[in-house]
Parts: structure tokens; C-alpha cells; sequence
């Protein structure tokens, strides 16, 4: 068996060091490559001191010199380079010797770095749903222009991934859902914190309060996306996206206890379900061994421990971030890049306490508003609109700034 070559963008966060656990598990499959992060010198250096990958990069270049640092002193790194700079994350995601990159760096700022490994022709585990939101088809035609085969990570396109047909594998972003037999991809949410809370008192909520998901253990940002219900409507254009889906194939269901990860739906009228613990090395396994199996490191689901599986129609009232996400889905790319422009801005300032939660909505409906019919037929087009609508959005924080 030959080793992949993997480099790893975000291996500082929760994704990226669920990725480097699932290596440590099968060293005769995996070699890290390459590490690239934000500023998290601490982590950085812990990873390389064990993986000892050919080069580690920071972002930050502050941060950078002081990795280089620790790593000079400690003596017996000397084969490993250190670099710093945002440019330097796409030059590691297409390092020729690279077979398979994971993309893992949240937000905008992951794009260019997925983009780089996509126009080189590598495997790439897709972890940055901002990549489909912001430029849509434009990198999925990359990707077949390029060869680069593109695995879903996030736990619920991975499930709907591992419920369809092998052809729909094979043809991520230009598959023929009808012709396969499928019917409906059954996106699921736990409903976030606040599935029960009084809406009346949504004004109230706190940062805190939002960042404490019932389920999942999250970063920030993506946690308060998951209780506006936001990251799942990111997560239905991504859907859209990956599986080449119409708008009357994909519907969201709430499922609170968040082991029934999502479904498949056929026209035959069965229903394929992925069904795990909450464990985020599931679906990374699973991509990276594709089409084997290996050790995660997850458990198996205790069944007599369930005491009921629940099902709910989302209410759009509680969750308009939702509505706005999806009907910014089938508007158009400008809808999306500006949507997922916008909610970087609103979710930053609500955990700065400079809005309230239910502010969030109002700056992203207003951006999309204004920029849902922008142009967005290039990446050019896409980066000019995103800038844009951030600037936008950020004089909308002013407006609302408590």
C-alpha cells in the first residue's frame, strides 16, 4: 500500500486535529506533508514535534517567527521549514508531492488555499463549505477541469455522500441525482440551543449562550451559525452544490439528538440513513480511506442507550437565517457570496457584543438585498463581490452597534 502524502490547512482547529488524530491512528497510510494555520504557535508546534511534516506554516507571520524559533532550539528539527503568511498556505496545498489535502481553514480566508489544491489536481477533503457558498460552480467546474476529486467532510453531506449510489460518488458536482434512483437528500440539524427557547427573547441571548451547542463541540463562529440555523442553510447550498441537486431535492429536518447525520430518500421509497456518535473523525475517516475503511477512534452507537429518535419541521420564525440561506440558494451566486460575506461580519461583531443575536439576520438580508444581483460569472467577479459586501456589512454593524 502506498502512503499518501497529505497536507493539512487548519490543523490548528477542531477539524484539522481530528485529522492529524485519524493519521496518528494509520501511520501506514498517512505521512503528513504539510501544516498550515492561523497563529496558533502552541498547537503548531506540538504537531510538528510528533508528525515532523517536510513544512509548517502560520499565517501570521509574528506567530511564525516565533515557531521558527522553538523548532530551531529544539535541536533535532532541522529537516522542517517554517514559513509564515497567508500566500504561503496555497503553495503548501499544491506542493507536487502532495497527494490529498485537507481544507479545513474556516471561512472566506479557506477559499484561495482550496482553490490552489483544486487547480494543481489534488484529492481534496472538503471541510470549508465557504469554498461552494462563496464561488458555487465556478469551483466545481475547476475541479473537473482540473481532475481534482473533491470528498465531503462536514458529518452531514458526508452522511448523504456515504448513503448514495456509487455513481453519485464518483461524480461529485456533476451527478444525475433522478437517474440514480434518488428522490431527496434529508438534510438534518440538531435545531441548535434555542430550539425552545421563547423567540421573544432572542433580543437577549448572549454570546455565551449561542456558543453552547447541545451536541457538538464546535469553534465559535460555526456554533453560532448553528444556533441561527445559518450553517445549516450553508449547508443546503453546499448540498445543492455537491450533489448537483434542484430545489425540490433537498429538504431540512430537525433531529435533535443528532445521531441520524442525514438521509437519502428513494424513488422506490426508501430512506438510507447514516447513523453515528457525534464524532467528527467519522466522516474524516471515511474520505480519507475512500473507498476502504479504517480505525477512527469512534465508538459504536449504543442503541439501547437511544430512548427516542425526533423529528421536526424547521419554523422559519425561530430560524429565519435558515429561510434567508435557502432562498439565497436558488437567487443566485451573488445571493451566497454576499450571504456568507455578510454573516462573517454580523456573527464577529454579535460575539464582540457590538449586536444583538437577532441583529444577525437584518445585516445579512440587507446585504444580500443589495447585492443579489451583482455580477459573479468569475472568481474575479466573486472576490470583488465578496470585499464588497463585507464593506457593506460592516457599515450595517454600525447601524445596528448596540
Amino acid at each position: 500500500m502506498n502512503v499518501e502524502n497529505i497536507t493539512v490547512l487548519g490543523s490548528t482547529g477542531s477539524i484539522g486535529q481530528n485529522t492529524l488524530d485519524v493519521i496518528r491512528r494509520n501511520p501506514e497510510r498517512f505521512r503528513v506533508k504539510a501544516l498550515g494555520a492561523g497563529s496558533n504557535v502552541g498547537k503548531m508546534f506540538r504537531d510538528v514535534k510528533e508528525f515532523r511534516p517536510d513544512v509548517a506554516v502560520l499565517a501570521d507571520k509574528d506567530a511564525a517567527l516565533e515557531l521558527e524559533r522553538l523548532v530551531r532550539a529544539e535541536g533535532d528539527l532541522g529537516s522542517v521549514r517554517v514559513e509564515g503568511g497567508y500566500d504561503v498556505l496555497s503553495s503548501i496545498a499544491s506542493l507536487p508531492d502532495t497527494d490529498s489535502v485537507m481544507a479545513a481553514i474556516s471561512g472566506s480566508a479557506g477559499l484561495v488555499p482550496a482553490l490552489a489544491a483544486i487547480k494543481a489536481g489534488k484529492k481534496i477533503y472538503l471541510a470549508n463549505k465557504e469554498s461552494l457558498i462563496m464561488t458555487g460552480h465556478l469551483f466545481i467546474d475547476e475541479a473537473r477541469r482540473s481532475h481534482s476529486v473533491i470528498l465531503p467532510v462536514d458529518s452531514e453531506h458526508n452522511a448523504m455522500f456515504q448513503c448514495l449510489p456509487e455513481i453519485v460518488q464518483q461524480s461529485i458536482g456533476y451527478c444525475d441525482m433522478k437517474a440514480a434512483g434518488v428522490s431527496k437528500l434529508l438534510l438534518t440539524g440538531s435545531g441548535g440551543p434555542f430550539r425552545k427557547r421563547d423567540i421573544s427573547t432572542f433580543d437577549a441571548i448572549t454570546p455565551e449562550e449561542a456558543v453552547a451547542h447541545p451536541t457538538w463541540s464546535m469553534g465559535r463562529k460555526i456554533s453560532v451559525d448553528s444556533a441561527t440555523m445559518m450553517n445549516k442553510g450553508f449547508e443546503f447550498i453546499e448540498a445543492k452544490w455537491l450533489f448537483n441537486a434542484s430545489n425540490d431535492q433537498i429538504s431540512v429536518i430537525i433531529h435533535p439528538e443528532s445521531m441520524i447525520h442525514s438521509m437519502v430518500q428513494y424513488r422506490d421509497g426508501a430512506v438510507l440513513a447514516e447513523i453515528g456518535n457525534p464524532d467528527m473523525r467519522t466522516p474524516i475517516a471515511r474520505v480519507m480511506s475512500y473507498p476502504d475503511r479504517i480505525d477512527s477512534g469512534v465508538g459504536p452507537v449504543d442503541f439501547f442507550a437511544i430512548e427516542h429518535l425526533e423529528f421536526i419541521r424547521p419554523d422559519f420564525s425561530r430560524y429565519p437565517c435558515l429561510k434567508l440561506a435557502i432562498d439565497s440558494c436558488w437567487s443566485g451566486q451573488s445571493a451566497t457570496t454576499a450571504l456568507n460575506a455578510a454573516n462573517e461580519k454580523a456573527v464577529a461583531a454579535f460575539l464582540d457584543r457590538r449586536i444583538r443575536f437577532t441583529d444577525i439576520v437584518r445585516v445579512c438580508s440587507e446585504t444580500v438585498s443589495r447585492f443579489s444581483s451583482e455580477r459573479s460569472e468569475t472568481m474575479e467577479d466573486v472576490f470583488a463581490l465578496d470585499s464588497a459586501a463585507s464593506a457593506y456589512a460592516s457599515d450595517l454593524v454600525r447601524k445596528y452597534t448596540i
